[in-house]
C-alpha cells in the first residue's frame, strides 16, 4: 500500500470516528444516554470474548447483574490469535455441560503494528474477525440446543462505525499488497458484519432457534486507543469523559441485543444506541457474503456448509 493510500486509509477512518463523536457530544448535550431497563435472565448462560475489561468487561456484568452465568473467555482461558485455543476453550466448554444460551463476540485490536497470529493472519483479521467466526462455528450446536422457539439462543457480533469506511479485497485479505493499520481494522470490522448477517441468512434457512445481530458501541472510552494517532490520544485523555462513551454506556447495546424481549426470534440486523440501523450497503449482498464465508471457512480449516447441511 501506497503512503497515499495509508493516508487515506487513516483519514477515513478518523473522519468515521469524528462523525460518531459529534452525535455522541451532541446527544449528552441534550440530556446525555439514558442506561436502558432489561428484564431478568435467570438460568441463562452466556460466554462473552475480551470480558477482563472495557466494554466486554462491562458487558459481562451488566449480564451477571441480569442473572445470567457468563463465561468471561480469558478467565476460562481462549487466545482469539491461535486457532488451536479456540479449540481447546471450546472443548473445555462443552465438558462442562452446561447450555449456552448468548454468545458476545467482542474482544478485539485496534490498530496495532503489523503483525501476525500464531496462525500467520493478519492481527486485526485474524484475531477481531477469524477467532471469532470459528469461535461462534464451534459452539453453535450448543446454541442451537439451548434455544427454542420463543426463546431463542443469540450470537451478538460487536462491530463499529469503521465497517462504514471498510474495504475487502477477497483477493488480499492479510493486507500483503502493502499495510495500514487504520484500513486492516476497517476491513476486520467490515468482515464481521458480512458474517453475522449471512449467519443469519443461513439459520432462517435451517429454522434454527438461534439469532445473529451486530451490535456498533460507539466510541467508547477504553485502552484500546494506545496505538492511534497521537492526536486522538491527547483528544481522549482531556475530553474523553464528554466526548466518549464510558465503558457502560457502550455495552448497552451489546446487552440489548443480547437480552431484549423485541429482538426475540429476530436477525439480521445492525443496532446502534439500541435502536436498528443501516450497515454499510454492500453487508447486504448476498454474493459477497457467500464468497468471505467460504473463504473464512478454508482459513480457519471448517467445511463449508450449505444451509441444507449447516451444523448437521
Amino acid at each position: 500500500m501506497s503512503p497515499l493510500s495509508a493516508a487515506r486509509a487513516a483519514l477515513r477512518v478518523y473522519a468515521a470516528g469524528a462523525a460518531v463523536i459529534l452525535a455522541q457530544l451532541l446527544r449528552r448535550c441534550r440530556g446525555g444516554f439514558a442506561e436502558p431497563v432489561f428484564p431478568p435472565q435467570p438460568g441463562r448462560v452466556a460466554i462473552v470474548t475480551g470480558g477482563t475489561e472495557g466494554i466486554g468487561f462491562a458487558t459481562a456484568k451488566h449480564l451477571a447483574r441480569l442473572g445470567m452465568h457468563v463465561i468471561i473467555v480469558e478467565f476460562l482461558y481462549c487466545d482469539l490469535a491461535s486457532m488451536k485455543s479456540i479449540r481447546q476453550f471450546v472443548q473445555k466448554f462443552k465438558m462442562k455441560k452446561i447450555p449456552l444460551h448468548v454468545l458476545v463476540n467482542n474482544a478485539g485490536v485496534m490498530m496495532v503494528p503489523q503483525r501476525e497470529t500464531e496462525d500467520g493472519f493478519e492481527e486485526h483479521f485474524g484475531v477481531n474477525y477469524l477467532g471469532h467466526f470459528l469461535l461462534t462455528h464451534l459452539l453453535l450446536d450448543d446454541l442451537q440446543a439451548s434455544g427454542s422457539p420463543g426463546r431463542s439462543a443469540r450470537v451478538v457480533t460487536v462491530s463499529s462505525a469503521t465497517h462504514y469506511v471498510g474495504e475487502l479485497d477477497l483477493d488480499d485479505l492479510q493486507s500483503s499488497g502493502g499495510y495500514s493499520p487504520h484500513g486492516a481494522y476497517a476491513r476486520s470490522k467490515l468482515a464481521l458484519v458480512l458474517f453475522s448477517h449471512r449467519l443469519q441468512v443461513l439459520l432462517e434457512a435451517k429454522g434454527s432457534p438461534v439469532t445473529a445481530n451486530v451490535a456498533d458501541p460507539g466510541v467508547v472510552n477504553t485502552d484500546l486507543y494506545r496505538h492511534v494517532f497521537w492526536g486522538t490520544r491527547l483528544l481522549k485523555k482531556l475530553f474523553g469523559w464528554w466526548f466518549f462513551k464510558t465503558p457502560d454506556e457502550g455495552a448497552w447495546t451489546s446487552v440489548y441485543a443480547a437480552v431484549s424481549p423485541a429482538l426475540e426470534g429476530v436477525g439480521g440486523r445492525y443496532l446502534y444506541n439500541e435502536k436498528e440501523a443501516k450497515s454499510l450497503a454492500i453487508t447486504y449482498d448476498p454474493k459477497l457474503q457467500r464468497q468471505l464465508w467460504a473463504r473464512s471457512c478454508q482459513m480457519t480449516g471448517i467445511a463449508d456448509m450449505t444451509q441444507d447441511t449447516l451444523w448437521g
